[in-house]
This record gives structure tokens, sequence and C-alpha cells, in this order.
């Protein structure tokens, strides 16, 4: 009955499962919170997990562990394996401009072109939150740190390396997951795209290849040991996987079935056999943890936007579910566009939140508190839009993250997703899929091992596109006022 870890190093929190590599019943769970910013010293991720793994009761017991990360993140290393600055986040917006710079690059000064063969070459379009974009913002605004680059790795790459010991960088590893996320590697192909590193950090393509890039590693492959980690005797360590990837493998997710996560970030993923191309942008043709792909949409706004209503009114969680619920559907015309921190899907990483349709009738508190409910979920129905138009069919979501937790998003997300809504018991569904991979490496690579992910409930209702037509149209007068002169 060997027990196996599985960690989460996500954008505010380190949460670490122990669990039964066996059945996966939950053994012990700890956790930590991350410092705020878009912008970390990676040592405070490990001073977290240090903190995580010891209110989970240590690793003494466990036989292996992965870990499921932050995406995108970028950490940039010197020959020594010193951290050279502050990595930055996902959320980062500050490399937008660098992202639309790369894009038309490779169109030869064309947009539309570049953009058609970033989704070629990687199965994404630069934006803001891909490392490849911060990479250019890196060599444009800081030269000197650039020159000293001798590796990159993304967050959980490098939690990895720290576990294993850090002893060169050559011992370096990753997954198909993550390294789909960055914008220099081909899914497909499964290899680096050197020629586009080169491209992001000014560089020839042969002193790009100079650069050390983690190994990626197959899904349930060995990553070596982590020996008297945290208490541990013989610690065998897994490749880790990018967060949604983490939580489709932790939620059991098969081909064809669709997620949504709604935390920092907001993710409609689907698990599917087959890669995309969306030149749109809108899509993320990024790769999942077993050797399928992972489509995917992501917003920069999700469960936030609840939390900075519910300070606005001056209520918790529960307070504002009750508020929403109050409210009748449409919230009397009141329509709020969420884009708080600007967004990624779609594009608009300088935009900022807007209130439509207020009149005296419509500013109520509930009305305040059901638009920004409404506003969230239809974000992400644009989101499995965009999803539907690359062939991924979504029948159904399984509806996962903070925010699943509220009354009012699972009472009213059906009626604007127009689809059945599947809500799992709730977990650490991204730890979960790290402790489950660490349970497949255990077992030698055959196949992951089945899990229950426990009891969930199915919320249905009736489609309102009348609802999300007044959202898309007042979404599409912002858009509009951001591109005018």
């Amino acid at each position: 009955m060997p027990f196996v870890a599985g960690i989460d190093s996500s954008t505010q929190a380190c949460k670490v499962v122990i669990r039964n590599a066996d059945t996966g019943q939950l053994v012990r769970y700890g956790a930590a919170p991350h410092p705020q910013g878009t912008e970390v010293d990676p040592e405070r991720w490990w001073e977290s997990l240090k903190e995580a793994v010891s209110a989970a009761g240590g690793f003494h017991d466990v036989a292996a562990v992965s870990v499921g990360g932050q995406q995108h993140g970028m950490v940039c290393l010197g020959s020594d394996g010193t951290v050279i600055r502050p990595a930055l986040l996902w959320n980062d917006t500050r490399s937008a401009r660098a992202a639309v710079d790369l894009v038309a690059e490779l169109g030869d000064g064309d947009g539309m072109r570049g953009a058609r063969r970033w989704s070629e070459a990687v199965g994404s379009v630069p934006v803001a939150a891909l490392t490849v974009a911060k990479l250019r913002w890196l060599a444009e605004h800081e030269p000197h740190e650039a020159s000293r680059v001798a590796a990159i790795v993304l967050p959980h790459d490098w939690l990895t390396w720290r576990l294993g010991g850090a002893a060169s960088l050559d011992t370096l590893v990753t997954d198909r997951s993550d390294a789909s996320g960055t914008g220099y590697f081909d899914p497909v192909e499964n290899e680096y795209r050197y020629d586009l590193l080169a491209l992001a950090l000014g560089l020839s393509e042969t002193n790009a290849r100079e650069l050390v890039l983690p190994n990626v590693l197959g899904p349930g492959d060995d990553a070596g040991t982590a020996d008297r980690a945290f208490g541990s005797r013989h610690l065998r360590l897994g490749p880790g996987c990018g967060d949604n990837a983490g939580a489709a493998l932790g939620l059991g997710l098969r081909p064809g079935e669709t997620s949504l996560s709604l935390g920092t970030s907001g993710v409609v993923a689907a698990v599917s056999a087959d890669s995309t191309t969306d030149e749109s942008g809108l899509v993320a043709g990024f790769a999942d943890a077993t050797g399928n792909f992972l489509p995917l949409t992501c917003t920069l706004n999700a469960s936030r936007v609840l939390d900075a209503t519910a300070r606005v009114l001056g209520v918790d969680h529960d307070g504002l579910s009750a508020l929403a619920l109050a409210a009748e559907p449409g919230a009397h015309g009141l329509v709020h566009v969420p884009y708080l921190e600007g967004e990624r899907t779609p594009n608009l990483p300088t935009a900022t939140g807007s209130l439509h349709g207020m009149t005296l009738a419509s500013m109520t508190r509930e009305n305040l508190a059901r638009a920004a409910v409404e506003g969230m979920l239809c974000l992400m129905a644009d989101g499995i839009e965009a999803l539907r138009h690359q062939g991924v069919a979504v029948e159904r979501v399984t509806l996962v993250g903070g925010a699943a937790r509220s009354t009012a998003v699972r009472m009213i997300a059906p009626s604007i997703l127009g689809v059945p809504v599947v809500v799992p018991d709730p977990g650490e569904y991204v730890a979960d899929g790290a402790a489950k991979q660490a349970a497949w490496v255990l077992s030698g690579g055959q196949e992951p091992p089945e899990w229950s992910t426990g009891r969930s409930q199915i919320y249905a209702g009736e489609p309102s596109p009348a609802l999300l037509g007044r959202y898309r149209q007042a979404a599409h007068s912002l858009a509009e006022s951001l591109e005018s002169p």
C-alpha cells in the first residue's frame, strides 16, 4: 500500500495531497500561500512547498511525487543554475506588445499570415501569457539579464529540478503539456522550435540551440529520484505537468470530455486525440498529460470577478450567491463585461471591465451580483464556442475551481453555457492529477491508475441566447472602443 504525493504549485498557493497509490484514497493534505503579484522569486515557491509538505506531514512514507504547476511562467537560469531575475507569471501582461510583434515578424509584417504560421508551427498564437512573448520582453527591456540566460524553464520544471537536487542544468526535465504552453514547442512532432526561440531572443538559431531547455519526458516516464527530500528515503519523481493537464488527469477526462475551471483564470479544456491550429488565437493547441491533446481557451478573469463584486457589495461569497439568485435572469438589463485584469481570450490585455445597461431600475445590489456571475459565465461561453469552431464537440462540461463552490454559479451556468454542467465534489484536482502521475510512474509507466473522483451533481437549464447576445454586443462595443484612435 504505497503512498504518492501530488503538488499543485498554482498562482495563489502551493497545495500537497498524499494519496494511496492503489485506491486514490486521500491520506493527508497541506497548503501554503504564494506571494501576490505577477512576478515572483522562485525561491518563494520552494519555501511555500516546504510549508505545504510540512503541513501534510512530510514525505517519510511517500514513494513517488509529481508536480503540477502554473503554466507559461518564465524562469531564467544562469550557467551555475541561479535564477537571474524574478519569474514573470502567466498573468503578467507587460509582454503584450512583444506578442504582437512576434506574430507580425513571423508573417513578414502581416499579422494574419504570422498568426497562421505560429498556429501551424506550435498550435498557438503568441499572447502576453506565453513564455515566448516574455522572452522577447526580456530581450528588449533587460538585455543584460537576457545575455546571462543559460537555461529557460517553467515553474513546475524548476520545482521538479529542486526536488531532484538541482545537480546540473542537463538534469532539467519537463513534459509535453507544459512545454506546449511555451510557444516554442511543437506538441505534434514533440520537438522544440529553436527557430522561434531564436526569434524571441534576437539570436541566431545556432546560438539559441546552445541554451538549455528541459528534456521533454513522455507520460508516465521516470524523472529520477529525490532522495532525502522532506524526510523521504527513496522518492521517485514524475515528469510533472501543466496545471490544466493536471486537472484533466485528476478528473479522469477522456477524449471527447470537457472541463471548465473557474479559479484565478477561467479555462475551458477538452481532451482530444487530435491537435488544433486556431489562427484566430482564441484556442491554444496544447498537449495533455497522457499523450493526447488539450485544446483550450484561457481567460485572465474568473473567480476574482466574484471576489471583487463581493467586496464592493460588502458580502461574503455566500451572500453574493444569495443576492445573485434573488435577481431575475438577465439582471434587468445590467451587463457586466468582466475584463478586470485585461483579457487574454479575447486578446485585449489593456482592457478594463465595464457595466452596460445601468438605469435606476437595474442598479440594485441583487442585479449587480447577478450581472457579475452572468458576465463571468458569458466569458466562458465564448470559450466553449471557440472550441466548437475548431471542431471540438462540447456536449457537457465538468465544472471545478473555487467559483464552482458558488450555488449561483452552479444554478446559472447551464442556461448561459447551453449544456448540462457536471459538478464533482470539491477537490484539489491539479494536485490529484500530479499524484495520479506519480502513481503511474511508480507502477512502471504502463497506464495511469483509475481512481474515483467521488460524487457529482448534474445541473441543467434552458439556454438563454438573448442574455448571451446582450453580453456579446457589449463586449464587442468595448473591443471596438479599444481599437479606435
